[in-house]
């Protein structure tokens, strides 16, 4: 499907396995397994300085995760869906202290030698990944309940990107391991698992032109978003190499560079 077709405006009701399709193509044009940075980090032309950056603005975003989702449990009215969604919570912050994906990401930091309370506080992330993750937090309290959810379907794309990048690190970069990476794991069956529950909410609940149209530019905002962050990274440690001033630059009072 050409990008000509996927920004096509609906006019006329779709069927269901129309409109997958479409989501499906969006993902293939627009999810940021095609960014600059993701390829770069996941063929190993990083350097440590780099990979520190990203882990330490990805946390950011993995850490309002859980603040996404209980916002959206809190508007839902039915019970099913309610703890159906609530696996998302107990995926990102665990059952108990030290447990789940947040917690597996700090490892990931602890392992890149970021000094771990500067990495929680998010005060020395770019300024374009708070604006993007904020963003996408109001989007999803904000806008219909059918939008948020069809938000999250970038995790129909996220395995393949997850594979590509944990064995590209692992190859590449002597400074990784799989303890340090374990995060990604997890996520190879809680993704599919979570975006198939999403796809089949969508399908179902979009039935007009206009609720069809909605989905669509839903998961066209929220690639936007993944890909906006990217975007910073590259510019503030690639090229050109601008970084903002109060973002992490590597100096020795926030982590090794």
């Amino acid at each position: 499907m050409l990008m000509s077709d996927i920004e096509t405006p609906i006019h006329e009701a779709m069927s269901a396995d129309e409109l997958e399709a479409r989501l499906r193509a969006i993902g293939e044009q627009r999810y940021h397994h095609r960014h600059s940075f993701q390829l770069m980090l996941q063929n190993g032309e990083l350097n440590r300085r780099q990979v520190q950056a990203w882990a330490l603005n990805r946390y950011y975003y993995q850490s309002m995760i859980p603040l996404k989702d209980a916002s959206l449990i809190a508007r839902l009215d039915d019970p099913a869906l309610r703890r159906a969604w609530r696996t998302r919570l107990v995926d990102h912050d665990g059952e108990v202290e030290g447990e789940g994906g947040i917690a597996r990401w700090l490892k990931l930091t602890d392992g890149l030698e970021l000094d771990r309370e500067m990495v929680v506080s998010a005060r020395r992330v770019l300024p374009a990944t708070r604006f993007a993750v904020e963003a996408y937090l109001h989007f999803v309290r904000e806008r219909s309940v059918l939008e948020a959810i069809a938000s999250s379907l970038t995790e129909l794309f996220s395995p393949l990107v997850i594979g590509q990048r944990v064995s590209g690190m692992l190859k590449h970069y002597n400074f990784v391991s799989a303890e340090t990476l374990a995060y990604f794991e997890p996520r190879l069956t809680q993704a599919p698992r979570d975006a198939e529950m999403a796809l089949d909410y969508v399908k179902r609940h979009a039935e007009r032109p206009d609720q069809q149209q909605a989905v669509l530019e839903a998961l066209i905002f929220k690639c936007q978003v993944l890909w906006t962050q990217l975007d910073a990274l590259h510019h503030a440690y690639v090229a050109p190499g601008h970084v903002p001033p109060g973002a992490w630059d590597g100096d020795a009072q926030t982590g090794t560079s």
